[in-house]
């Protein structure tokens, strides 16, 4: 059964976003969502435009083309008083709220918990019932592949820190995958002065992202690949090169022939079995997902363990591995292998245990803006503004002026910062002062990934191997989302299963437009303050003896701190 998608209602010409300060709909608020949602669905920024996906495999923006119009229409009518209501890609009803109420309340993908298994989500789903919403797809926030470029570059840099003595300089870094999200790698492992073998089946990815500036070279031959690799390791050169060929077949080859990378992770898209790409031609593989989907997983599957096995043998052979959050280890232990210890822990960690939960105990995260004028300048400007305020932000600083050097701007103009508690705050409030002055063109829209230190619970992903045994809470991401609510945050998202699958995480959004208004001035100091408090919250009361001690010195109000 497939999904009705409308298609014969899909606009003739390709969404994306408007730009300027005319507005469409009745308020920035609700304009500034009609905008974000298409620039989700821009063909520069989108996976399958034409499918409403935008990334991840399956993550849409909205259910089919039949509900984007309807959402469209009730965006540009929504009154100041007024709420839309979201329900899996589809508006399902307008409520007379508050005027410092969200405009729009999302929820994505959830069921029932003991009913949240990919097979019943995938009958629903047929039944035009729900839409699988990712993270930053379903809650019309995702920038591109900038949106994970900073973690990725976070992850590397905190990787080298611990293990090369603060550079990845001569270091080879073998992973897989280059969409949307997994593109960002190629990138920043260059930035972090590395040489990175990126493999990757499909060749128009590889070719998207090399067009983009975010990988140097690609190649479809293997010595070819291993050739310029160990040229760039020997001169201590960054490169990086995207190898078209599948993981599953590449990984072993290279255990087979002694070749072990100093860094091995991956980034495929495993969260769902019908969108990792097994071993065979590529052609018959995709005719084989269209024809007999069951026998398409089961080849996943089998691929998936292979390919997990190599990484354990290159870890065994020194390789330092990590896993960067797409479940290939939760789908290779359904399949048969082990990856866990005899303590339950996965043989090779998680990116957030590994390398980022310190930056999580500080209220840091991958927080990021938009210009809705479609002016670079304002995101120039804004650029200026992050060095001017955190000069001290070593990272930040080196960040910022990497990204700008060469980033490129794809759909509404944006950028990525991981900020922490308070700092959130007060640049929220000065890049709102900056509208109110005209010293920016148009209202910003300030948002964040959903991967962040306190609105997530995904037990392979950013909650894995918590300290107290409390990987699988999924409270903490619904206080979240409550908090945003109640703190007067634009729209707010609630979704299930983003980057690893549906059922095994529960995840929270929140965005907020600078519109340069004293009123919304109050609210971004609310909301950016208390979305990255309930990371504080989330990790004082698992024992972090960092996060207790930051909330000791900035004085947050916790209960159990005043026992």
């Amino acid at each position: 059964m497939l999904r009705p998608m409308y298609m014969e209602e899909k606009p003739s010409t390709p969404v994306r976003a408007q730009r300027g300060t005319k507005l469409r709909a009745q308020n920035w608020e609700a304009e500034a969502a009609l905008r974000m949602l298409e620039n989700n669905l821009d063909p520069d920024i989108a996976l399958l435009p034409d499918q409403l996906i935008v990334y991840g495999g399956s993550g849409r923006a909205a259910r089919n083309w039949r509900e984007f119009h309807r959402i469209v229409k009730a965006l540009k009518s929504l009154e100041n008083d007024e709420t839309l209501l979201i329900q899996s890609g589809k508006a399902v009803g307008v409520l007379r709220t508050h005027p410092y109420s969200p405009r729009v309340l999302i929820a994505n993908s959830n069921i029932v918990p003991a009913w949240s298994t990919p097979e019943n989500f995938a009958h629903y789903d047929a039944l035009g019932l729900t839409m699988y919403g990712q993270m930053t797809a379903g809650s019309w926030i995702y920038i591109g592949t900038q949106g994970i470029l900073q973690g990725t570059f976070q992850t590397l840099g905190a990787l080298a820190d611990q293990h090369f003595n603060g550079s990845l300089k001569g270091k080879f870094i073998l992973t897989a995958g280059m969409g949307g999200m997994s593109g960002a790698q190629p990138m920043a492992a260059t930035m972090n002065e590395g040489v990175i073998l990126d493999v990757e089946v499909i060749a128009e990815r590889v070719e998207r992202k090399v067009r983009e500036g975010y990988c140097f070279k690609k190649t479809t031959n293997l010595d070819e690949a291993l050739r310029w690799v160990d040229e760039a390791v020997r001169h201590q050169n960054p490169l990086s090169v995207g190898l078209i060929a599948n993981a599953a077949d590449i990984y072993p080859e290279l255990v087979k022939r002694g070749i072990i990378p100093d860094v091995v992770t991956d980034q495929t898209s495993a969260h769902d079995l019908l969108d990792y790409v097994p071993h065979g031609d590529l052609e018959n593989i995709l005719q084989l997902r269209d024809q007999d989907p069951d026998e398409y997983k089961k080849r996943a599957a089998e691929s998936i363990l292979r390919h997990t096995q190599a990484i354990l043998d290159m870890q065994k052979q020194g390789a330092i591995a990590f896993d960067y959050g797409n479940n290939l280890r939760g789908q290779a232990e359904k399949a048969g292998l082990t990856v866990r210890d005899n303590n339950g822990r996965f043989l090779y960690p998680g990116f957030v245990p590994a390398y980022i939960r310190p930056l999580f105990c500080e209220g840091r995260g991958p927080f990021r803006w938009a210009a809705l004028s479609g002016e670079v300048t304002d995101i120039h400007r804004l650029d200026d503004l992050v060095l001017e305020m955190f000069p001290n932000d070593g990272l930040l600083n080196r960040w910022i002026t990497l990204a700008r050097k060469q980033v490129p701007h794809i759909g509404l103009p944006n950028r990525v910062c991981w900020l922490g508690l308070g700092q959130r705050a007060e640049f929220g409030e000065r890049i709102n002062r900056l509208v109110e002055k005209g010293d920016l063109k148009a209202p910003i829209v300030i948002g964040r990934d959903h991967l962040d230190c306190g609105s997530v619970a995904s037990p392979n992903r950013e909650t894995e191997d918590m300290q107290d045994g409390s990987d699988a809470i999924a409270d903490w991401p619904l206080l979240n989302a409550l908090a945003n609510v109640a703190c007067g945050a634009d729209w707010v998202s609630i979704h299930n299963g983003g980057g690893v699958g549906i059922g095994n995480s529960t995840h929270a959004g929140q965005v907020i437009v600078a519109t340069g208004t004293k009123a919304k001035g109050e609210r971004l100091n609310r909301v950016l303050t208390a979305d990255p408090m309930t990371g504080i919250f989330r990790h004082v009361d698992a024992g972090y003896e960092k996060a207790i001690q930051f909330a000791k010195q900035n004085r947050t109000n916790i209960p159990s701190l005043k026992d």
